[in-house]
C-alpha cells in the first residue's frame, strides 16, 4: 500500500505535481466548492450521504456504518472500473473528503492497494479551505496591480480581455464572478458561484502570477453582485496606480448594446430589471424607461441610463475610494471595437516603464 498523508500547505504548494486530484466528497460539496482542477469521484452521492447521515441518527452508528461500507465500495469499485482501469502504474492522485476522513481514506486505501502512489491531504477540504483563507493576503502583497477605471460601458472589461490576448497578467473579477457588477448586470442563465468557490479562483489566479510584472484589474465596489471581493485584494486594489479608460458616449452605448444583448432581445426581462432602480430614480423615471423599451428605443434607454443612473457622482465615488484615481493617466481607445482595443493594450505594453 502506498498512501501518504500531506498537510494541505504542502497540497497546496504542489497541486500541479499531481497526475489527478480526486474530491471524494458529495457531488453538492464539490458544487460548492473543491480544490482547482479537482474531479468529481463521490464515495457517497447527495442522496446516499443523507440516507447514512438518517440512519446515524435515527438508528445508531453501527447500523450506518455498514450501509456506508457497502455504499462507499460499491462506488468506488465503479470510479475503477470507470476512470483507472487505462492509468499507468506511475499514475500519482492527491485525494481529499472534507476533513481527510474515511471517505477519503477509502478511496485512498484501495487505490494504493493496487500499487498507485496516493496523497491524501491531512484535515481534507476544511484544512485547505483555512489555507486558502491565511494565503491569499500573502499572495496579495507579494504582486503589483494597476486599476482600470472608468464610468459604465468605457469599455475596461474589454481592455482586460485585450490585455490578457497580448500576454498580461490580468485578473478579471467580473469573469470569476459570473457578474457584471452592476444592478443590471447578471447573466441570463449563468449562476454565480459560491462565495467560497469565488474565492478558490481568485486564490489560485493570485498565486500564479509572477510579482516581476503588473497584474491588470478592473475596479470594483466591494461587491461583484452578490459576491465579496476579498478584503486583503480589495484594500490593494485601492491603494494601487490607477488608469481611466476613455469612450465617447456614442461608442458606450453601442458597447453596452452589444455586451447586453440579452436585454434588447427580452424587452419583459429588461423592464423586470430596472424595476430594481425605482427606489433610487422614482417611479416616473423607472416607468418612463419602461414605455420607451416598449416602444423599442433601447438606445435612448441605454443612454438616460448612463446619463440619469450611471454617471453622475462616478468621478467623486472613485476618487474617494481609490487613492491615485485624481492622478490616473487617461487610455483612449479610438472605438469600442476589440481591434481597437488590442492595438490600445499592445502600445501600451510595449511602452517603456
Amino acid at each position: 500500500m502506498s498512501v501518504h498523508l500531506i498537510p494541505a500547505s504542502e497540497a497546496m504548494a504542489r497541486l500541479d505535481s499531481f497526475d489527478a486530484i480526486l474530491d471524494a466528497r458529495s457531488e453538492g460539496e464539490h458544487a460548492e466548492d473543491h480544490l482547482p482542477g479537482a474531479l468529481s469521484w463521490p464515495s457517497l452521492n447527495n442522496a446516499e450521504r443523507i440516507q447514512v447521515g438518517t440512519l446515524y441518527k435515527q438508528v445508531n452508528p453501527f447500523e450506518a456504518q455498514k450501509v456506508g461500507a457497502a455504499l462507499v465500495a460499491k462506488n468506488i469499485a465503479r470510479h475503477i472500473e470507470t476512470h483507472v482501469l487505462d492509468k499507468p502504474k506511475n499514475w500519482q492522485p492527491l485525494v481529499y473528503c472534507w476533513r481527510g476522513g474515511k471517505r477519503s481514506h477509502s478511496l485512498a486505501l484501495i487505490l494504493g492497494q493496487i500499487g498507485f502512489k496516493v496523497h491524501l491531504i491531512e484535515g481534507g477540504y476544511k484544512a485547505f479551505r483555512k489555507q486558502v483563507i491565511e494565503d491569499t493576503p500573502r499572495q496579495v502583497q507579494r504582486l503589483q496591480f494597476q486599476v482600470l477605471c472608468g464610468p459604465t460601458g468605457s469599455g475596461k472589461t474589454r481592455l482586460l480581455q485585450a490585455l490578457a490576448q497580448e500576454g498580461a497578467q490580468v485578473l478579471d473579477l467580473e469573469a470569476m464572478a459570473c457578474h457584471r457588477s452592476s444592478v443590471l448586470g447578471l447573466i441570463p442563465g449563468t449562476p454565480q458561484p459560491t462565495q467560497k468557490a469565488f474565492e478558490t479562483q481568485i486564490w489560485q489566479a493570485l498565486r500564479g502570477f509572477s510579482p516581476e510584472r503588473p497584474v491588470f484589474v478592473e475596479a470594483e465596489s466591494k461587491k461583484v453582485g452578490n459576491l465579496a471581493v476579498p478584503a486583503e485584494l480589495m484594500a490593494a486594489m485601492r491603494r494601487s496606480p490607477c488608469w481611466r479608460v476613455h469612450l465617447s458616449l456614442e461608442h458606450r452605448v453601442q458597447l453596452l448594446l452589444e455586451d447586453y444583448a440579452f436585454f434588447t432581445q427580452d424587452r419583459r426581462f429588461f423592464k423586470e430589471r430596472l424595476e430594481r432602480l425605482t427606489p433610487l430614480r422614482g417611479k416616473v423615471t423607472v416607468q418612463g424607461w419602461q414605455a420607451q423599451i416598449d416602444r423599442g428605443q433601447m438606445r435612448d434607454v441605454v443612454t438616460e441610463l448612463l446619463s440619469v443612473h450611471y454617471d453622475p457622482g462616478y468621478e467623486a465615488s472613485t476618487a474617494q475610494h481609490f487613492e491615485h484615481y485624481a492622478q490616473a493617466p487617461t487610455i483612449a481607445p479610438a472605438s469600442h471595437a476589440m481591434p481597437d482595443m488590442q492595438a490600445v493594450a499592445r502600445q501600451w505594453l510595449q511602452a517603456p516603464r
